[in-house]
C-alpha cells in the first residue's frame, strides 16, 4: 500500500503544480522581485522617426474570404507608412487570395505554387524581408491600432529577441461555448505568460501575433507542427527573452464547434510533444536554470506527463480507497468522480447547445487534457508534413 500512496501523492502534486501551483508559485517570486528590485517604470514609446522599420508578414492558404476585412484592419496600423511594409506569403492557395490582394498596392505577395506548410512559406517569406524586424499574424485575426508600436516600443531593451502579442478570443453571440471555453483558457494562460516575462521570459510565442529580430532567427523544421513557438523558443534557447505585452493584441473568433476546437488542441498538443524532443536540451537545468524552470513549469508538464498522471491518479486513487486507506482517499476520489461527472454534464449540455460557466469549465480542462493523448496519435501520422488543416471559427 505505501507504494501505491507514494505514487497517489507524487501524481496529486504534479496535477496540483502544473495548473495552480507553478501560477502560485511566479506570483510570489515576482511580489518578492518587485519588493527587492522596486516596480520597473516602463520604457517611453519612441518618436515616429525613432522608430524601426517593419514588416508584418501573413501566411495564408486560401484565405479569400478575409482578405478584405485583413486588409482594413492593416490599413488602419497606427505606423508610419515609409516604415511598414506588409507581406502575404500565399502557400499553394488556388482561390482568389492572389488576384485579391493584387488590389493593395502596398502589398508585397510572395506567392508558392505547392502547398509545403506553414514553416516552409515563412522561410519563403523571411528570404524577402528587408526590414530591422518582422511581425507575424494569421490572416483570420484583427490587431489592435497601436500595436506595431507598442511591439518596436518592447525591442528597444536589446535583451528581447522576440515580442510576443497577446491573443483575445471572443465568441460571435452569447452561447457560443467553444469558443468560450477557449476565451477562458486564453485569460489564464495570458495571466501566466505576463508573469513570466516579468520573471525572465515568456515561454513562447503564439502565431496570432508575434515579433521576432530576424537576424535571430534559427531554422524550423518544415514538418513543424508548431513553427511559432519553435522559432520563438530557439531565440530563448540562443540567450534572448520573449517579452510579452498584452498591449499589442490579435483578436480572433473561437472555434466554431467542440469538433473544430479538437483538430486545434490536438495539433497542438502534437506539436507540443514535438518541440520538447526538438527543445530538449532546454530541459538542462545547468545550461539556463530560470528558463528551465520556467519551460518544464509552463510547457512541458502540461504537454506530456500531467495528463498522464491525471489517468494514474483515479486509478490508483479508486484502488487505495477499495482497500480502505483513510477519509482523505475516500474525499479526494469524490472529488475527483465530481469534476468528470460535472465535465461530462457540460459536455451533454453544450451538445443541446446550452451552457453552465462552471460544468463547461469542468468539461473543458477534460478536454484539453483528452486531446494530449489525442495529440500522441496525431503526432505518429503527421510528424513529417507541416501543412495546416484550418479549424472553422464561429
Amino acid at each position: 500500500m505505501l507504494g501505491l500512496k507514494v505514487i497517489f501523492w507524487v501524481c496529486v502534486l504534479v496535477v496540483f503544480y502544473t495548473y495552480l501551483g507553478y501560477g502560485m508559485l511566479l506570483w510570489l517570486i515576482i511580489k518578492i522581485k518587485r519588493l527587492v528590485k522596486g516596480k520597473q517604470s516602463p520604457t517611453p514609446m519612441p518618436a515616429d522617426d525613432e522608430l524601426p522599420t517593419m514588416t508584418l508578414m501573413i501566411c495564408a492558404y486560401n484565405e479569400q474570404d478575409v482578405v478584405r476585412d485583413k486588409m482594413q484592419n492593416t490599413r488602419a496600423l497606427d505606423y508610419p507608412k515609409d516604415k511598414f511594409r506588409v507581406m502575404w506569403v500565399t502557400d499553394g492557395s488556388n482561390d482568389r487570395t492572389n488576384e485579391l490582394l493584387k488590389e493593395y498596392p502596398e502589398v508585397d505577395i510572395v506567392f508558392s505554387p505547392e502547398r509545403r506548410g506553414k514553416s516552409a512559406a515563412l522561410k519563403h517569406g523571411l528570404r524577402e524581408v528587408k526590414t530591422q524586424y518582422v511581425a507575424f499574424t494569421d490572416a483570420n485575426t484583427m490587431i489592435n491600432s497601436g500595436a506595431m508600436k507598442e511591439i518596436a516600443r518592447l525591442f528597444i531593451d536589446k535583451s528581447v529577441g522576440c515580442v510576443s502579442g497577446e491573443k483575445r478570443v471572443a465568441a460571435r453571440k452569447e452561447g457560443e461555448v467553444a469558443a468560450e471555453g477557449e476565451g477562458l483558457y486564453w485569460r489564464y494562460e495570458s495571466t501566466l505568460k505576463r508573469w513570466d516575462s516579468e520573471l525572465y521570459s515568456a515561454m513562447g510565442a503564439a502565431g496570432e501575433l508575434y515579433a521576432i529580430d530576424p537576424k535571430l532567427v534559427r531554422e524550423v523544421p518544415d514538418n513543424a507542427l508548431l513553427d511559432d513557438f519553435m522559432m520563438s523558443m530557439f531565440i530563448v534557447d540562443d540567450g534572448k527573452r520573449i517579452a510579452y505585452s498584452p498591449n499589442a493584441y490579435a483578436m480572433e473568433y473561437g472555434s466554431a464547434d467542440i469538433h473544430e476546437e479538437s483538430k486545434r488542441k490536438r495539433r497542438i498538443a502534437a506539436g507540443g510533444l514535438q518541440s520538447i524532443w526538438w527543445l530538449r536540451r532546454m530541459l538542462n537545468p545547468l545550461r539556463q536554470p530560470l528558463v528551465a524552470f520556467q519551460y518544464i513549469s509552463h510547457r512541458v508538464l502540461r504537454w506530456s506527463l500531467t495528463p498522464i498522471a491525471m489517468v494514474i491518479l483515479l486509478i490508483v486513487n479508486a484502488i487505495l480507497v477499495a482497500m480502505e486507506a483513510g477519509t482523505v482517499y475516500t474525499m479526494i476520489l469524490a472529488m475527483q468522480i465530481i469534476l468528470y461527472l460535472g465535465a461530462l454534464a457540460g459536455y451533454l449540455l453544450s451538445r443541446c447547445g446550452k451552457k453552465n460557466k462552471l460544468l463547461y469549465t469542468a468539461y473543458y480542462f477534460v478536454f484539453m487534457n483528452l486531446n494530449v493523448f489525442r495529440g500522441m496519435a496525431y503526432l505518429k501520422t503527421h510528424s513529417n508534413s507541416g501543412t495546416w488543416e484550418k479549424a472553422k471559427r464561429s
